[in-house]
């Protein structure tokens, strides 16, 4: 589902974020990716979802090779891939509902099959009885959950999550790991950079270790 192939990303200056990446994440594995503050975690994540290109190299994700894709299939990838970000990212002015049927609304799902979806996934993350409530009255963990319900409505076969616990406290964390691990356990593939290592070492799964954009650990 994701595979880097001798990628290189130079920004001017010039800085050398990620230095001959190769890995192979396969459908349904869930893989950390740890690593100190700019060591490239970020950059990588960006390239998964084409917000950022390669120098050089080859990304493919979900059967599309993004040095080759053009702006008209960037959408399609999309629909494709799910992203948890740290800080949230939910519209303030919408309530939890109408955040995590934006995805579907936006591919033009037809209503009564968005509600069902949402009303689904919003049982599933335990916050169905607070559908119609605003982001800002609901707690940093019921925030996150959000999050991921919102990256999951649309049933994407790759999940990517950068530092998705980083702003949690560790009961809320392991809450919050939990819910993703069952997520690969129905066939997602998912991807989570963490800062966290005691917690990254408890979950006992693939991990990627990122210095100075090259990948130093793969353990498996």
């Amino acid at each position: 589902m994701i595979e880097f192939s001798h990628v290189y990303k130079t920004y001017s200056g010039p800085v050398h974020a990620l230095k001959n990446i190769d890995l192979k994440i396969g459908k349904g594995e869930f893989v950390f990716l740890t690593g100190p503050s700019g060591a490239g975690k970020t950059t990588l994540f960006k390239m998964i979802s084409a917000f950022d290109s390669v120098t050089s190299g080859n990304v493919n994700v979900a059967g599309f090779n993004l040095s080759e894709i053009n702006h008209r299939e960037i959408p399609i990838l999309r629909r494709k891939i799910g992203v948890v970000f740290q800080d949230f990212k939910l519209l303030r002015d919408k309530t939890l509902f109408e955040n995590v049927a934006l995805p579907l609304q936006v591919r033009g799902d037809k209503n009564v099959f968005v509600q069902r979806r949402v009303h689904e996934v919003l049982e599933k993350v335990g916050l169905a009885h607070r559908h119609d409530q605003y982001p800002e009255f609901i707690s940093g963990g019921e925030q996150q959950r959000t999050a991921i319900a919102r990256a999951i409505v649309h049933q994407p076969g790759v999940l990517i999550a950068d530092e998705p616990t980083g702003n949690l406290d560790p009961r809320m964390s392991e809450e919050i790991m939990d819910l993703l691990e069952a997520v690969c356990a129905q066939g997602t593939t998912v991807f989570v950079a963490s800062h966290d290592l005691e917690m990254v070492k408890r979950r006992k799964k693939r991990t990627l270790e990122l210095k100075d954009g090259m990948i130093v650990g793969d353990l498996k």
